[in-house]
């Protein structure tokens, strides 16, 4: 037997002036698009805006239906998008922030995207064939960017399962 261990580094930031000009515009933006998200169920608005190769921006928000399962989360919807307008450039940095509209509660750290983002993130990383940025991040407080998507999703199930 042997064990292995999986690591990874990420940034954190205080606060947004920390981060660099374009980053910054990102999650600025970001942060904006969550008044788009249409969530009457949880409350929980999130939005997210991507920044192409090409330098083209693409916006997803998260959309709630009252079956469930039919409800896409933010992150999907830009990677529909962003797939259906730019199918040849591939996405170099996503931002994602949230608004938490239900009472008592904060926007103020960041999130992570839940396990089916993450994998249908992770496939648009190995289809665009470069690391996929995110930047994380609420309405205001600490930002954690990650340099690659895959690294949280350590053992994915990817294109190489399928041959």
């Amino acid at each position: 037997m042997k064990e292995k261990k999986f690591e990874f580094s990420y940034e954190v930031y205080d606060d947004i002036k920390e981060l660099n000009k374009p980053d910054a515009e990102l999650l600025s933006k970001a942060r904006h698009s969550t008044a788009g998200a249409y969530a009457p169920y949880s409350r929980f608005h999130v939005g997210a805006v991507a920044r192409t190769v090409d330098g083209d921006l693409i916006t997803g928000t998260n959309q709630e239906n009252a079956s469930f399962p039919v409800g896409i989360c933010a992150e999907r919807s830009l990677l529909a998008s962003a797939a259906a307008l730019f199918p040849n450039s591939a996405i170099e940095t996503m931002a994602i922030s949230y608004d938490n509209k239900n009472d008592g509660t904060k926007s103020d750290r960041p999130i992570s995207p839940c396990g089916m983002c993450r994998q249908a993130l992770q496939e648009y990383e190995v289809r665009g064939k470069r690391p996929l940025r995110l930047i994380l991040g609420g309405q205001s407080g600490k930002i954690i960017v990650v340099s690659s998507t895959s690294q949280l999703l350590p053992f994915a199930f990817t294109p190489d399962e399928l041959v």
